[in-house]
């Protein structure tokens, strides 16, 4: 499987059938005399900034922090919690849960844009 072309940028699931954003990152785990294998799934907007501009994904970052210190890193999805990946990646992880800020992001920033 091409990993970047199968993984990255597919939406995600959680397990009520909620999107959580994109898969933005993939950890490999490197084992020895075996080839490397995935170890989790990460998304974020921190992620998605980076690939902006390293300034935006420190802006990111400060916005982010206002709801915890673990909102600062991505959303790490242990592999194990994959559990379909086809036209988006299904995980067993609950959206609500994991997410506080992106649905913050949504209620007062996305949802004033006439049209969005």
């Amino acid at each position: 499987m091409e990993i970047g072309r199968e993984i990255l940028d597919q939406q995600l699931v959680d397990r009520t059938g909620q999107d959580m954003g994109k898969v933005d990152g993939i950890v490999l785990e490197l084992r020895d005399d075996a080839p490397p294998r995935i170890a989790a799934l990460l998304t974020g907007g921190h992620l998605l900034a980076r690939r902006v501009h390293p300034r935006l994904e420190a802006w990111a970052r400060r916005l982010t922090a206002r709801w915890g210190p673990e909102n600062r890193e991505p959303l790490r999805i242990p592999w194990p919690k994959v559990k379909k990946i086809g036209v988006d990646v299904k995980v067993d992880v609950a959206a609500d849960e994991a997410m506080p800020w992106e649905h913050w992001v949504r209620d007062h920033i996305i949802g004033r844009i006439p049209g969005a």
